[in-house]
């Protein structure tokens, strides 16, 4: 097989050269569809006319080119990656500072906190991140930009599938891999097993003149505009589910149920468009909340078991069904999760007045305090109790809860979640709860600045650690409190709504698998000449252009010929001007790369670099 080296490429005449580039160009041209900047800033307006007329006219083209410079300016890749960057590096706040709408509490106790800083974070909308107006303008600038990326690239790629690879350059040899060699085949016969071997390689590929032009690769592109709608639509999907999500918290003690309104919630937080129509009807009712543990070993007190059977119904005249929710398993209502979030006891607690009414009887939620469900609450009666002198008033009850009391210890700490020992320990008020007074309070804490404790009759504070069963009497015939001997346990569930998630899901596994694509799969382009040569011999030249550099292009290349030479090999006849080995494999069909001294070939105008 005749071999072209690179030191007979690179003794080409250099007056050639740039004729050679020129022709290279058509072949080289649209291996990408990224947009080409022509013009600089400042050259728009070009020269300018003498007169009124001709400065208009110059003003008229300067500020059109500088608008459309900005605009390419914004639909380049390196500026939407810069908006990207500021996104990411923008939502950073929303993750460390409080947020409003998260937890207003949180972002008002850092104000106070902060007297220097919370008024700048105020300024800088950095309680409200989301909603600020400059996250709000990097956000609209990437979706601007990254529409102004795809459009036209579309459009451009688009024409590219439509039409067909161009022809061969007049110069192969030039070109990153390239293969020669001599034939007794009639050119058109190379050129025909030419065609059907690249088409059997999933090449589209005609024939051009004297040659077969073939491409492939084109799936780099589709990767690349994937990935970039891709991102399109998960910026959708994030600004759908911000602006109409909704998330509400509920406690619920067993035997009790929920309906979604928006007066069952104990804390509720939604988007700005969200509104109370577009909450699911559906209700439940907590049958049983079952909470298993550790009982041995260094995870002693791990829970093993966290699960919440329920009854649930959709809308009003629904169905009633059995569900069992577990941690990170919610149940799925329309367009609502309701997820098992905390767990919790409610001793069950009696009070009476002093001629034995009873005043107040049901099950208190505790808010645990530990892994070991150390508990603390209040207990408050606020309506039908009469003292002694038969004045109303209203009661309260500083109450701690442990589930296993460690016996002889003095302390009120839980050494096991689970109900082994449980002991209640109450603290009694009397007076004015301050319910009534307009001031929300928490429902788990006393206000004790308008009540008086009770104390025995040797001015000491009355408290008691009552077992389940035992009664604790207050003094000069108060009445009595007594801890009942059903412990019920309550569980905390979320119910959230966000809608876009799944568009969000696919847009990211969307933008991963076009992201591979872009980033793995190479355009590139392949060429195969056959013309007589002087001495009445066929000459064939096989060449390969890619979008990038890779040693994959030679190699492939190189077998491509290997086929076209099982069916068109070398010339074994005497001839002066072959010096071929006959016995030479098919795969020596010699081929060079950029580091073999070719000069590499200059992209046409147009091309991406």
């Amino acid at each position: 097989m005749s071999k072209t080296t690179a030191d007979s490429a690179a003794e080409t005449p250099r007056a050639d050269s740039s004729a050679d580039d020129q022709d290279l160009g058509a072949a080289g041209s649209q291996l990408s569809t990224a947009p080409v900047e022509r013009a600089m800033p400042g050259s728009f307006g070009g020269n300018r006319a003498p007169g009124p007329t001709g400065w208009l006219v110059w003003t008229g083209r300067e500020v059109l080119g500088w608008a459309r410079w900005f605009w390419r300016q914004l639909t380049s890749m390196r500026v939407a990656l810069m908006l990207l960057f500021l996104l990411s590096l923008g939502a950073v706040p929303g993750s460390l500072i409080p947020q409003t709408g998260t937890d207003a509490l949180k972002v008002s106790e850092f104000q106070d906190a902060h007297k220097t800083l919370g008024p700048i974070y105020q300024k800088l909308g950095l309680f409200h991140v989301y909603g600020s107006a400059w996250f709000g303008a990097i956000y609209v600038l990437l979706f601007v930009s990254l529409i102004g990326c795809i459009i036209p690239r579309t459009w451009q790629f688009v024409g590219q599938l439509r039409g067909r690879p161009p022809g061969a350059p007049k110069r192969l040899n030039r070109l990153p891999a390239y293969a020669t060699w001599r034939t007794a085949a009639a050119p058109e016969q190379v050129r025909e097993v030419a065609l059907a071997t690249l088409k059997k390689r999933r090449f589209r590929a005609h024939v051009a003149g004297d040659a077969v032009a073939a491409e492939k690769g084109y799936l780099r592109e589709t990767g690349n505009l994937l990935f970039h709608l891709a991102l399109i639509v998960m910026l959708i999907a994030f600004a759908w589910g911000q602006l109409f999500k909704s998330e509400g918290d509920k406690l619920i003690v067993e035997g009790d149920g929920f309906s979604n309104t928006l007066t069952q919630y104990d804390d509720f937080k939604s988007g700005n468009l969200f509104s109370d129509d577009d909450l699911v009807p559906f209700s439940f009712n907590l049958k049983n909340f079952v909470g298993t543990y550790e009982r041995t070993g260094p995870n002693r007190g791990t829970p093993r078991t966290y699960q919440a059977d329920i009854t649930y119904s959709l809308g009003a005249y629904g169905k009633a069904e059995k569900h069992t929710i577990k941690v990170n398993e919610p149940l799925e209502i329309g367009d609502s999760k309701v997820y098992l979030v905390s767990h919790g006891y409610a001793p069950v607690v009696t009070v009476r007045d002093g001629k034995g009414n009873v005043v107040f009887h049901q099950a208190v939620p505790m808010l645990p305090i530990d892994s070991n469900v150390t508990s603390q609450g209040a207990i408050k009666v606020l309506d039908g109790y009469k003292n002694a002198q038969g004045v109303a008033e209203q009661l309260g009850f500083a109450a701690l809860f442990v589930p296993t009391y460690a016996k002889g210890s003095g302390t009120m700490f839980s050494q096991y979640p689970g109900l082994d020992y449980p002991v209640l320990n109450v603290t009694g008020y009397h007076g004015d709860l301050g319910v009534n007074s307009g001031i929300p309070q928490n429902v788990y804490q006393l206000d004790t600045k308008n009540l008086k404790q009770f104390k025995t009759a040797k001015d000491a504070i009355l408290k008691a650690q009552l077992l389940p069963g035992e009664t604790m009497k207050l003094p000069n015939g108060a009445g009595s409190i007594t801890f009942d001997k059903q412990i019920k346990e309550w569980a905390g569930f979320q119910v959230v709504q966000q809608p876009g998630t799944t568009w969000a899901l696919a847009g990211a596994l969307t933008a991963i698998v076009g992201l591979a694509g872009s980033l793995f799969i190479q355009r590139r382009r392949v060429w195969v000449r056959a013309r007589t040569g002087d001495d009445g011999v066929t000459v064939v030249e096989m060449a390969g252009l890619g979008r990038s550099e890779s040693a994959k292009l030679p190699e492939e290349l190189g077998d491509l010929a290997a086929l076209v030479h099982d069916r068109a090999p070398t010339k074994t006849d005497d001839d002066p001007t072959s010096d071929d080995d006959p016995k030479t494999p098919a795969s020596d069909a010699d081929t060079h790369d950029t580091d073999s001294g070719v000069e590499p070939p200059v992209p046409a105008e147009g091309a991406e670099k």
